[in-house]
């Protein structure tokens, strides 16, 4: 049975209810014991239980974005997209500054929020620091233990808030204390923005001195009562991804990519080192870690409900089947539209063409090498393994184990069905739920559940295998390919089934290789935007159009001709990418109420 000891505001209730029936079997005690549904702030802090109470739900601001509609890949090239999304706007080129803060996905012209916006996110932040300055004042009242834990638990989940919003807008205003508008001066009050290397700096500190510290366990397992909560493990992934990331050549080319001379959005200085240190910090996680957290040898089973906490997660927010708001719909929202001939799914995560092609042959080669034995008239045949792991196409076998038997997709157009409307046609009018790519997604999709269940699959934010990547590409950066960047990548490659990389690439060849590598292994888990971000892609492969696999039948009356494959354009409005769209904007009204904050530049 799932535990659902620390899961947000959720715990609040259930240790309410169980000190009910723990008390009331001793009425003298329970006489004398506080009423924890109307704790004062003396109360709050005045136990190690109380004050787990208004730590625990910290832990309900973590975004579950498995029940967030407008996944961030929509703002990618892996995705296709439909055009009631914010996304839809924004891969045309639209992003404008909102009045307000919000995440609302819906017809939206504000870019990409990912559950985050700036209220939403100084409501994470306050929290955070209420907790830190109450445990503080309260530490005589707590437990030795009780107090080094939760203050590096509250002190990760800051670094974690402040990461996640810094990867959207660059530099913010670094808060450590709660701001009480009695007490404090204006210039408390009035904030500046850091810039983005004091935001940066603040993030990995912050993380470096929880890892140094000791006090949280590395990696907590199922059926543990702590499970969910910060470990020693998130805090180094999280630390080691970010100096990826602002290592990269977006930040760290010493020349912003749009005019910012107030350095939000980019390092002031080019610093080469800044790989090395990426390299480093991904190094200790392998080598201090690694042997708590390893690769599963079974990928698709990483995503059921049943094996969470497996080796391989390192980061996750926990979700509990069946109750509302706590649990997961991603299973109603993708994968395929019509399964055994009924209405299933909103068939929302459709792959492009771009994607599809990065997945290799079986025998480890990419499809554009001619020796590869690619054949574009069949063009499923013989492809690497993660590509019938995450990928329904044309004519795939298509059983998960909540289905009763299995079924074969077919999304070719056929002029013989006698109503199309009721199949996996491919959709090229974007009328229906069904897909307009030629393809649905199957990776992430919980195999235990049905499609409109509420799922109790967690969201996965950082697994091993992105330990792997980040130091392989971050070494190759900082030194080139030797033998340990062949290792990590050869690893994530052979628990697929692949063979090892050719021996003797050049650094720009295995960046190639590293890079492809990432989008397979990662794709539809949110990483590819902030890669096409990071690595200054976005405004070459977002400035195109995407492609579908559009299948005919060269003698449609009645298919008995052949069927022929077809990579055809999406129909879609002219794509475009503006410089400023790879930060989003700060919302209006905050810069209204506060002239220190300064716009992101292009806006």
């Amino acid at each position: 049975m799932k535990k659902i000891i620390y899961k947000g505001k959720w715990n609040s209730i259930l240790y309410l209810f169980l000190m009910v029936l723990v008390t009331s079997c001793n009425s003298e005690d329970f006489l004398e014991n506080t009423n924890k549904s109307k704790l004062t702030d003396a109360t709050q802090w005045a136990s190690d239980s109380n004050a787990d109470i208004f730590i625990n739900d910290l832990y309900s601001e973590i975004p579950q974005f498995n029940r967030i509609a407008e996944q961030l890949d929509y703002y990618t090239d892996d995705y296709n997209i439909s055009h009631y999304y914010t996304a839809y706007q924004w891969r045309k080129g639209i992003c404008q500054v909102p009045g307000g803060s919000t995440t609302n996905p819906w017809f939206g012209s504000h870019g990409p929020t990912n559950g985050y916006s700036w209220e939403a996110f100084f409501t994470k932040l306050r929290k955070c620091n209420t907790a830190l300055l109450k445990l503080d004042e309260n530490k005589e009242n707590l437990s030795e233990d009780f107090y080094n834990k939760r203050y590096d638990e509250v002190r990760f989940l800051r670094a974690y808030f402040y990461s996640e919003y810094f990867m959207h807008v660059g530099g913010l205003p670094i808060l450590l204390e709660p701001l009480d508008r009695n007490t404090a001066t204006e210039d408390e009050l009035l904030a500046p923005r850091a810039t983005f290397e004091e935001t940066f700096n603040f993030i990995t500190s912050e993380l470096e001195s929880i890892v140094s510290n000791e006090n949280l366990s590395i990696k907590y397992n199922s059926g543990e009562g702590d499970a969910g909560r910060a470990t020693l493990g998130a805090a180094l992934v999280v630390k080691g991804w970010i100096e990826l990331f602002a290592a990269s050549p977006l930040f760290n080319s010493g020349s912003a990519y749009i005019s910012d001379p107030g350095n939000y959005v980019h390092f002031a200085n080019a610093d080469p080192s800044r790989w090395a240190k990426a390299a480093a910090t991904n190094k200790k996680f392998i080598d201090d870690y690694g042997g708590v957290y390893a690769l599963i040898d079974d990928l698709p089973n990483l995503w059921r409900a049943s094996n969470e906490y497996n080796s391989e997660v390192i980061w996750d927010r926990q979700a509990i089947e069946d109750v509302g708001g706590l649990s997961s719909n991603y299973e109603r929202r993708g994968g395929v539209t019509y399964v055994l001939g009924q209405y299933r799914t909103w068939g929302n995560y459709n792959p492009t063409q771009e994607l599809v092609d990065n997945f290799k042959m079986a025998n480890g080669k990419a499809i554009t090498d001619p020796t590869s034995g690619y054949n574009p008239q069949a063009p499923y045949v013989d492809r690497e393994k993660r590509f019938y792991d995450f990928i329904v196409f044309d004519g795939a076998t298509y059983k998960l184990d909540w289905m009763p038997e299995e079924d074969i997709i077919y999304t070719r157009i056929d002029e013989t069905y006698a109503d199309p409307s009721k199949t996996n046609q491919i959709d090229l009018a974007g009328a229906t739920d069904v897909g307009d790519s030629g393809y649905y997604q199957k990776k992430r999709l919980n195999p235990d559940a049905a499609p409109g269940s509420a799922s109790g699959q967690n969201d996965v934010f950082y697994r091993y295998s992105e330990v792997l990547l980040n130091y392989a590409e971050a070494q190759n950066e900082a030194v080139g390919p030797d033998a340990s960047v062949y290792d990590a990548i050869n690893q994530v490659r052979n628990r697929s089934d692949l063979p090892n990389l050719e021996t003797g690439l050049s650094k720009e060849a295995m960046r190639d290789a590293i890079h492809s590598e990432r989008r397979v292994e990662l794709c539809f888990e949110n990483k590819r935007f902030y890669d096409n971000k990071r690595l200054k892609t976005a405004e070459v492969v977002m400035a195109v159009p995407t492609h579908n696999m559009v299948i005919r039948n060269s003698v449609p009356s009645d298919n008995s001709g052949v069927w022929v494959y077809s990579v055809e354009e999406e129909e879609f409005d002219t794509a475009e990418f503006n410089l400023r769209q790879y930060m989003s904007p700060i919302p209006q009204n905050v810069i209204d109420q506060n002239p220190k904050i300064a716009q992101n530049p292009g806006y």
